[in-house]
């Protein structure tokens, strides 16, 4: 008997004791005290029989249940009994009421089973296991996959459900379980291996010098291999090809390549220059020849994030570890003049260019913008500048060339009308980001047919990947410098305006902090070749005067700064226009403190109607605030970066800088 009848006999049965109770106390109104208590006693006795048997018949009752020749067919139940897997019968509420010979032996050969709650026997969900029909699970040592059979009984009158009842089947796959393990153990994955500049780094350098310091390289590439019992072969003077298993590539992730960048990073070629290397993984390819391929993936990556690290690609997702050296600045110009060539070639098939940089253009940003577009207009072709003027720190510059150029007015084009002047022959360049998350317009990006970027930042995961041709130098000081590296190699026809030159110098001044900050031989070569231009070094420096009150405001920020960790740590609760300016000039403030290593500005703004938290971040290079503001979402360049936090508090934001901080901090040490 089950369901709602079961249900109905319990509390009959419970109302019963209840009645004789009642009854015992009402009909004893004229019998003395001792005869009542005498019947009361008698009757608890037998109603405490009652309910003690009452309860065991509940457990009896499934084991009779079971022994019920209605319920199987003898072949059949016998066939199940022995069957060799285990399998057991449960009933709506997971109360076990048959099992068989296996079940007892191999799962629960403590007791009787009949009643018992399969939940504390085996930690199993039914309502998945009746959903998914197939679960694993883990009991004892061993490794089950259990399959469900549910059937249910409903009344002959009313078509009610009046019993359900599912068969577990466990099957044991122990064996299967350890094979998939090993095997996954054993996968070999690739790894591709690169001498960080190798040109730049043993340049000037005795070839006898030269072969010791190769011979250590390679003895410690052999060395870290064989201890991971992977192999490795030199592909190239400054490549290594390796194979590697699932196992040791691990402790390789966990130890976050260490035992290779560190080690290697100790060899030093001279008193200023060591060695470093990029590391691209291909883990998750169906083929070697699969992971071959994001192996090289992932070393472009390092490379285009500036090198010394190690980048793991895994379907379309990228792991990154270390990044922690400057980088060796490259002397060459060779990539520089193919690019320039290039470009030149595009240039000759586009009817137009569009000039674009990222969000909030800056100086720097404007300063390569303008310097392109007034080189291809001295070429005689159609460039224009793309450029919200309600949203950019470069004003500036946009007023004193539309002032004093006679294109000054129609070089620049809001993102709308930027729009309405494309065409499939349209190039489009972007300068100083390779973010498309960045991008001023990213609608103008997608309609693009052709595109070119150049660009000093370190490579972001969601970069600009369907580039015609790229000039991309992580070692650069700023784009601006290496748009007039590229104007060099142009053909124009006349000298370039002093006031182009002045817009791309202020670009350098404001990344090198005044040629301070990531400064190297080639960045006073653009700047003299500006100079020579007529650049004005007053003039620039105008560009960066701020009003009175932004000094103020900007010497408040700076007194509300607090130190975390070797950090200088200021923020800005209140919307204001003039926010963005101030508060990237507190952040370069706040790097003179003595005992400060990298300094981080948080301030409230509005983007696209959306309350956001932006963090401005800078540092002289002990500490990359590139990968400490990638842990928010952000990105940037080892010594200069950003994020925005959507829909969070100032506060709010603050702890979970200091969380990344920490967990930056924990992991190079």
């Amino acid at each position: 008997m089950k369901g709602k009848r079961w249900k109905a006999f319990r509390l009959v049965s419970m109302l019963l004791v209840l009645a004789a109770f009642v009854c015992a106390i009402a009909g004893e109104e004229s019998v003395n005290s001792a005869s009542l208590w005498t019947k009361l006693g008698i009757i608890s006795s037998v109603s405490i029989a009652y309910l003690v048997l009452f309860i065991a018949s509940t457990r009896n009752l499934h084991s009779f249940v079971s022994s019920m020749e209605s319920q199987l067919d003898i072949t059949e139940r016998d066939s199940l009994y022995k069957f060799p897997a285990p399998a057991v019968i449960v009933d709506t509420d997971g109360i076990i009421i048959w099992y068989n010979k296996a079940f007892s032996e191999e799962i629960y050969s403590s007791d009787d089973a009949y009643g018992v709650d399969i939940s504390r026997i085996i930690d199993i969900d039914m309502t998945e296991t009746k959903e998914n029909k197939d679960v694993t699970i883990e009991y004892m040592s061993g490794k089950y996959r259990v399959s469900a059979v549910t059937t249910e009984k409903h009344d002959s009158i009313s078509d009610t459900t009046v019993a359900e009842l599912t068969l577990l089947y466990f099957e044991d796959i122990s064996d299967y379980v350890r094979l998939e393990e090993e095997y996954e153990r054993s996968r070999m994955w690739v790894m591709m291996i690169m001498i960080d500049s190798y040109e730049e780094l043993f340049n000037n350098v005795k070839d006898s010098d030269k072969s010791h310091i190769t011979m250590q390289i390679d003895r410690l590439m052999e060395g870290i291999m064989e201890e991971s019992s992977g192999i490795i072969r030199k592909i190239s003077s400054d490549r290594f090809l390796a194979v590697i298993e699932e196992a040791p590539l691990q402790k390789l992730i966990d130890d976050q390549f260490r035992s290779i960048l560190e080690k290697v990073r100790e060899i030093s070629v001279n008193d200023k220059n060591y060695v470093t290397v990029s590391i691209g993984v291909g883990h998750g390819g169906k083929t070697l020849a699969e992971s071959e391929n994001m192996a090289k993936q992932a070393l472009d990556m390092t490379q285009g994030r500036g090198g010394d690290q190690a980048a793991v690609k895994e379907d379309d997702d990228f792991h990154f570890f270390g990044g922690t050296s400057k980088g060796i600045e490259k002397h060459t110009k060779v990539r520089t003049r193919i690019f320039s060539s290039n470009l030149m070639q595009l240039v000759e098939q586009s009817d137009n260019v569009i000039i674009m940089g990222h969000r909030f253009a800056d100086l720097d940003a404007m300063g390569a913008a303008a310097g392109m577009a007034g080189a291809l207009r001295l070429m005689g072709c159609a460039a224009y500048i793309c450029i919200d003027v309600n949203r950019t720190l470069a004003l500036p510059i946009i007023n004193r060339l539309k002032e004093n150029l006679e294109e000054g007015e129609d070089i620049f084009l809001s993102p709308k009308n930027a729009l309405a002047v494309i065409s499939p022959r349209t190039l489009l360049i972007v300068v100083d980001t390779n973010s498309k998350d960045m991008l001023e317009s990213i609608e103008l990006y997608e309609a693009a047919k052709n595109v070119v970027y150049i660009d000093h930042h370190r490579q972001v995961v969601n970069s600009i990947d369907n580039a015609v041709v790229a000039l991309h130098e992580p070692y650069a000081s700023s784009a601006s410098e290496m748009v007039a590296e590229v104007v060099q190699y142009m053909p124009l026809n006349g000298a370039l305006s002093s006031y182009y030159a002045d817009a791309m110098l202020a670009g350098i001044m404001l990344d090198t902090k005044d040629f301070v900050n990531k400064t190297g031989v080639r960045t006073f070569e653009a700047a003299a070749f500006l100079k020579k231009l007529g650049a004005d070094t007053v003039a620039v420096k105008k560009l960066f005067a701020n009003s009175l009150e932004s000094c103020r405001k900007k010497a408040a920020l700076v007194e509300s700064a607090e130190i975390y960790s070797r950090c200088a740590v200021a923020s800005w609760d209140r919307q204001d226009n003039d926010v963005r300016i101030f508060s990237a000039q507190a952040a370069d403030e706040l790097l003179g403190v003595e005992g400060v290593d990298a300094s981080f500005v948080l301030y409230s703004c509005m983007i696209n109607g959306n309350d956001c938290v932006n963090i401005s971040a800078r540092s002289y290079g002990a500490l990359n605030v590139q990968i400490i503001m990638e842990k928010l979402g952000g990105g940037g360049h080892q010594t200069m970066a950003a994020a925005q936090i959507y829909d969070i508090s100032v506060e709010d934001a603050k702890k979970r800088l200091f969380e990344a901080v920490d967990e930056y901090i924990t992991g190079i040490s």
